[in-house]
């Protein structure tokens, strides 16, 4: 059985990833729940993961730290990871390491929560950019491969790279074309997502860097949460 560690629902768009991966596709796991604001200066966290950070998946003794090296653990292991198809195969790969090195602006000025409703100050140039090449990228996938998913009929782990993206447009209200809100309304409608944001939401526990980082972003427009 795996374990896997991970942050807060709320908050950590990493741990969403391999998380909602597993679960969509029916790899069993047990959850290990560690919440932001008690690992004080990485010194928690460093007790159970190498960097000090989250996801981090445990077979026996192995443990794997890193959202892109567990999805590729996993696809060593279990069948629809990627797509069957070569081709989509690399094009699924190349969205999910673009997405794992990139897109640096949009997750700085736009911060994670699920639970929260905001309208954003400005949109950057820069936001806009990244905005603008995730419909791109969005697009040439959907259509090269038929959709409705990113690189084919089937969820896989490139959709699961960018679950956390859909929930940054849904809480920002992000100026997006129609057809990437469409595949970010997909993404937020499979059952894994949905599970995920509800766990979120459910979460009483609040890490205040994260806060302090929301709210910044603009103004508070619904707050979701459990109390």
């Amino acid at each position: 059985m795996y374990e896997l560690f991970i942050g807060n629902k709320n908050y950590s768009s990493w741990s969403m990833r391999p998380w909602v991966l597993m679960r969509q596709l029916g790899i069993g796991f047990t959850e290990q729940l560690r919440p932001f604001h008690l690992n004080q200066g990485e010194g928690d966290f460093r007790k159970f993961s190498p960097s000090g950070k989250v996801p981090l998946l445990v077979h026996g003794e192995l443990r794997i730290w890193d959202s892109l090296a567990i999805a590729e653990f996993l696809a060593e292991r279990h069948p629809g990871v990627w797509p069957a198809l070569a081709d989509a195969r690399a094009f699924a790969r190349c969205a999910a390491a673009e997405m794992h090195s990139g897109y640096g602006t949009l997750r700085n000025e736009c911060s994670m929560s699920v639970g929260v409703r905001i309208r954003i100050h400005k949109v950057s140039d820069g936001l806009r950019a990244e905005l603008a090449r995730l419909d791109e990228l969005w697009a040439q996938g959907i259509a090269q491969f038929g959709g409705p998913f990113l690189a084919g009929p089937r969820f896989t782990a490139a959709d699961a790279f960018f679950a956390p993206v859909a929930t940054r447009i849904q809480t920002y209200g992000l100026p997006v074309t129609e057809r990437a809100a469409r595949y970010a309304a997909l993404l937020l409608q499979q059952s894994a997502v949905v599970e995920w944001i509800s766990g979120g939401v459910a979460e009483t526990f609040r890490d205040m860097p994260h806060e302090k980082e929301i709210l910044a972003a603009g103004e508070l427009l619904q707050d979701l949460r459990a109390s």
